[in-house]
């Protein structure tokens, strides 16, 4: 079958799941995507405001798609970095940048499915890129579910994961899209610090400690820093809680795994961080990405958050 031929290619690749969708558009989202920018929830994330058309009819991004398949790639490291006489940073900044490295892998399954279609098959593939409402279609193509959190949740590995979506003019057979099991679970929402999580299935972005932490146009509100403890990149309290990630796994893409001087990063050495030592640890690398001002600033804010 076309269709498992494309999935061991995707596993032969190093992704963990892949699941297929029709290329339908997402009309079920667009009362509610209207509604959380009529009410300014994407703060300052412009992006999301533009080429709203194209997020929820995929048929606007490639003329004659007729099928979505979404990946997932496990970033979960081997083993968390020590928080005592730490600062924290989210997991999925552990090793390099992603979309780098995914986006290549991505575009040869693209190429194995426009192969194997025939002649006059076209693709396109997003990763962290483009007018695409990645978590939506993971879901409609069930590799798993958008948990209370916002997070995609695979029922049998957590939610570790990068996302890739390929648009193809291929017609293949579709999965079930997953269903929702948070149930009465409500750890998410009772674990985050600020009340990000101030509704089930919606994030009140300004409030949250990764946007904070992480956009440089981000304002941070002074309760906000207040709580940030020992986190100066990114937060992964509402994946941490999660019961479903029991089940998570490790990595092993060795270039997820944090490299053996972050590993022995101490607080006192991120307080006197340096701006050589800064490209040095961090060359090629998300939190390398945002800049030394950028992270010093963060180490400040949490460091006063601690005194």
């Amino acid at each position: 079958m076309m269709k498992e031929q494309i999935r061991k290619k995707a596993l032969e690749l190093g992704f963990d799941a892949c699941g297929f969708a029709p290329a339908a558009p997402i009309d079920n989202l667009k009362e509610f995507y209207e509604g959380f920018l009529g009410e300014h929830r994407q703060a300052t994330l412009g992006y999301l405001e533009r080429y709203a058309e194209q997020r929820l009819d995929v048929s606007l991004l490639l003329k004659g798609v007729k099928t979505v398949i979404a990946v997932l790639m496990n970033y979960n490291p081997p083993q968390l970095i020590p928080e005592e006489d730490n600062y924290i940073i989210s997991r999925y900044a552990y090793g390099k940048r992603y979309p780098p490295y995914i986006k290549p892998k991505l575009s040869q399954l693209a190429g194995f499915v426009d192969s194997i279609g025939g002649t006059g098959n076209t693709s396109r593939v997003f990763v962290d890129s483009g007018p695409v409402l990645e978590k939506a279609w993971a879901q409609r193509c069930g590799t798993g579910w958008q948990g209370k959190h916002t997070i995609l949740i695979n029922p049998a590995m957590g939610s570790f994961f990068f996302i890739g979506i390929i648009f193809s003019t291929l017609e293949i057979e579709p999965d079930r899209p997953e269903t929702d099991h948070c149930g009465n679970c409500n750890k998410c929402m009772e674990a985050c610090p600020t009340g990000a999580i101030d509704r089930p299935y919606q994030l009140n972005i300004r409030r949250c400690i990764s946007y904070c932490t992480l956009v440089k146009d981000a304002e941070m509100p002074d309760d906000v820093r207040s709580k940030l403890g020992k986190r100066i990149f990114g937060c992964d309290i509402c994946q941490d809680v999660c019961p479903f990630n029991r089940f998570a796994k490790p990595t092993t893409e060795a270039h997820f795994h944090p490299s053996e001087a972050l590993e022995k990063m101490r607080r006192n050495d991120w307080l006197n961080l340096t701006e050589e030592k800064f490209k040095e640890l961090f060359s090629g690398s998300s939190i390398g990405e945002k800049g030394y001002g950028w992270l010093m600033r963060n180490v400040r804010n949490a460091s006063g958050s601690l005194s």
